[in-house]
């Protein structure tokens, strides 16, 4: 009995350390490609430094607890398609950081000359990745 507490709880630190490492390595992977910098700029919240980067921890850990939880939500098909939404918009926003660091569009853009459209080829990138997020989330979770 006592042996089968001490596992459990042993299970409980393991997975909360590696839900953190994995949390944190996430964020500075983010930090690194400076997508938060990036939206403080835009916004001009500088002020709100604590609020984005609680919310990013929070969000990663969230996100990995629903990872390897087994719940089944039965929600309207309104929620999941603003759910599908905010998935998108953080995976293009991912996507499109990720490319702007290794200079993916300007290259792109010169080989098949829309030099003039890179901002065009930014968000059909964005919103292709919104579009598959809803696809996931109405179509193949529900």
């Amino acid at each position: 009995m006592t042996q089968s507490i001490l596992i459990n709880a042993m299970e409980v630190i393991i997975g909360f350390s590696s839900g953190l490492a994995v949390g944190c390595g996430f964020v500075a992977f983010l930090t690194v490609l400076g997508i938060i910098p990036r939206l403080i700029q835009l916004t001009k919240t500088l002020h709100l430094v604590k609020v984005y980067t609680g919310c990013v921890v929070l969000g990663t850990l969230f996100g990995t607890y629903l990872s390897f939880a087994t719940i089944s939500w039965s929600h309207p098909v309104i929620l999941l398609v603003i759910w599908g939404a905010f998935h998108g918009v953080f995976n293009g926003m991912l996507a499109a950081a990720l490319t702007e660091v290794l200079n993916v569009f300007p290259l792109l853009s010169k080989r098949i000359g829309l030099d003039k459209k890179i901002i065009t080829l930014m968000m059909a990138v964005v919103l292709g990745k919104i579009v598959g997020s809803l696809f996931q989330w109405i179509i193949l979770v529900r």
